[in-house]
């Protein structure tokens, strides 16, 4: 098992681009079940998740060449079993969204129930609920959903609670339904409307992606795509966090600003200095962090994605910062070892009190989830000492070689194969 070792204090420094979005790339792999033929994906950043989801869809027939350039072809898919199974989706939570596909598409899914980050009970029950109201017949034997439909037909459907997930997989199983769905309370976050943008691309008719309400006229057959992912919103906030807290300079190329207004926002409260340049943005870190109070919202507000990250950035600015996480009930997991490292956070339920600045001490620290992997990286980046991470399978899943791009900016990082612990 690998390890990451850290030898804190650099500043960073120079040029990053930002990768393509796995958060957009995971359901637009899934949107290719709904196909006729071949669809292209370019800027596919290379991680554990995008290859699981490759492995899950070669399960179902699928043919797939390529990384970075990432070509699937599913026209094999009705020769084979049209099963997501336990091996596969116990690591990743977004297997679960193939179902959508697999119903529209085939008529049946059979789907194990989903595993991925342990940070909290991340119940499935509103894409089922949403897919019921599209007329599947849903059955849960064995940790497995089991889902039939000769063919789904448009209705209205209201969330319950904002889903993302729920969302995209609900809207792709509606784009071949027959007739007109409304679904409302929908999720808004940018890869909603990136997979809207794509499935329309593909001859699907969806109107309202980012905002309340998409309303989808469904349609007999979706051809081939290409497409360009969009940039990754939280990798280009993490990598702000770790220039501002570094009192660094760093160009983000093709940093997507338009979606990270909550994440700018709190960085220029911070004291931190944000700014359009190109097709990206510049951030330059003070000598002083301020205090910031954070409460983590569905987009367009500050995403509980960002929310580990942030917490660092608190933990060494001067004064008192109040963290809320309103998304997931289990999401400080990394306080714990943060403290290890010297932060003094206290939590009380969802809201956690940071007093800072934090004067970081290196030490061994154990990943517990992909973006608290993230937090456990940037703290060791200003601790004095080194730093040694283990568990950084979790951090393969959401950013691509992070350690070879923050050695590029300055920072004193290497990576450990084959490691215990």
């Amino acid at each position: 098992m690998d390890k990451i070792v850290i030898e804190g204090g650099k500043r960073l420094n120079g040029t990053i681009a930002v990768n393509g979005a796995k958060n957009a790339a995971l359901p637009l792999q899934c949107a290719v079940l709904l196909a006729d033929g071949v669809c292209t994906f370019r800027r596919v950043p290379r991680l554990s998740d995008i290859e699981t989801m490759n492995r899950l869809l070669q399960s179902l027939g699928c043919d797939i060449a390529g990384e970075q350039t990432l070509t699937i072809d599913p026209r094999g898919v009705n020769e084979g079993p049209l099963e997501a199974a336990y091996d596969l989706v116990k690591t990743m939570r977004a297997s679960v969204t193939v179902m959508g596909p697999l119903l529209a598409r085939y008529g049946r899914a059979k789907v194990s129930l989903p595993g991925g980050c342990a940070i909290g009970a991340r119940p499935i029950d509103q894409h089922l609920r949403g897919l019921e109201a599209l007329g599947a017949d849903i059955e849960l034997s064995h940790g497995y959903v089991h889902a039939q439909a000769r063919r789904l037909r448009g209705a209205q459907f209201v969330f319950d609670t904002i889903t993302v997930g729920g969302t995209q997989n609900v809207m792709m199983a509606a784009a071949l339904a027959k007739g007109s769905t409304r679904l409302e309370n929908v999720a808004r976050e940018p890869e909603v409307q990136e997979l809207a943008l794509v499935l329309n691309k593909m001859g699907a008719k969806i109107d309202g992606a980012g905002t309340p309400v998409i309303e989808i006229e469904g349609v007999d057959h979706l051809r081939g795509v290409e497409h360009v992912i969009l940039p990754d919103r939280i990798e280009a906030g993490t990598f702000m966090v770790a220039a501002a807290i570094t009192r660094g300079n760093v160009l983000l190329e093709h940093a997507p600003l338009d979606h990270m207004h909550a994440v700018v926002t709190k960085l220029e409260e911070a004291g931190v200095e944000c700014r359009a340049e190109g097709h990206g943005i510049r951030v330059i870190g003070p000598d002083r962090l301020t205090p910031i109070d954070v409460s983590t919202q569905p987009h367009p507000g500050f995403p509980t994605d960002m929310q580990a990250q942030i917490m660092v950035l608190a933990t060494v600015a001067h004064g008192q910062s109040t963290i809320i996480e309103t998304i997931f009930e289990n999401r400080f997991m990394h306080v714990p070892e943060l403290c290890r490292m010297g932060a003094q956070i206290h939590v009380n339920a969802n809201t956690a009190v940071v007093r800072g600045p934090t004067h970081y001490g290196g030490t061994t620290v154990m990943a517990t989830d992909l973006r608290a992997s993230a937090s456990l990286v940037l703290a060791g980046l200003v601790a004095r000492g080194k730093t040694e991470i283990r568990r950084v399978y979790h951090l393969d899943r959401g950013y691509e070689a992070i350690d070879v791009r923050l050695r590029e900016l300055g920072a004193e990082i290497q990576r450990y194969h084959g490691a215990r612990g």
